[in-house]
């Protein structure tokens, strides 16, 4: 089983879309409900993780660890802290502009990579980044299959990007479950 984490509208084929009613990520009662006969082998979350405090993105981060099958990942997407744009920024900022109708209005933390791969990484996972900024701004872009979880706001599927210019990126990450081997 693989599923979409708040998909919102997003749906895509041999994923199950959930919404926050259905599986709040601070909610153990939830995944236990939705996952006590099988575990998903893949979450897919784009611009989720924005949502929650850094804290609350950790737990969040170890309830998906819990129920995720052995060998199972998680990719997930964030709006990126070192992304040289202002339009961008001011667009992703932590609580928007203000105004309740803003798209950021419930941002809670924007994240560069480093701090967004050590909520994974605390919980357990292997971290693989696939795209993002680095400290001094500079984008960096490794391959990534869209069958195994399609971020739209990534540098291949934004139509705001092209080959001369960025205008949305993501922070795109995969987190890895390994599996354990049982040696006797």
């Amino acid at each position: 089983m693989r599923v979409i984490i708040g998909a919102g509208k997003t749906a895509y084929e041999g994923w199950v879309s959930t919404q926050e009613s259905e599986l709040d990520l601070l909610n153990r009662a939830d995944f236990e409900r939705l996952f006590a006969e099988e575990k998903p082998t893949a979450f897919l979350a784009e611009h989720v993780w924005e949502h929650m405090t850094y804290e609350q993105g950790c737990v969040a981060a170890q309830n998906c660890y819990d129920y995720l099958a052995d060998g199972g990942y998680l990719r997930v997407a964030v709006p990126d802290a070192n992304f040289r744009n202002a339009w961008y920024q001011n667009m992703v900022q932590v609580g928007g502009n203000g105004d309740p109708n803003h798209p950021a209005y419930t941002h809670k933390i924007l994240y560069d990579y480093r701090t967004f791969c050590s909520v994974f990484e605390q919980a357990g996972f292997v971290v693989d980044l696939l795209e993002y900024c680095g400290a001094s701004g500079a984008f960096h872009y490794r391959y990534w299959n869209e069958q195994d979880g399609r971020i739209g706001r990534s540098y291949r599927f934004d139509t705001r990007n092209s080959t001369d210019k960025l205008g949305m990126v993501s922070i795109v990450l995969d987190a890895r479950k390994e599996k354990v081997l049982e040696v006797y």
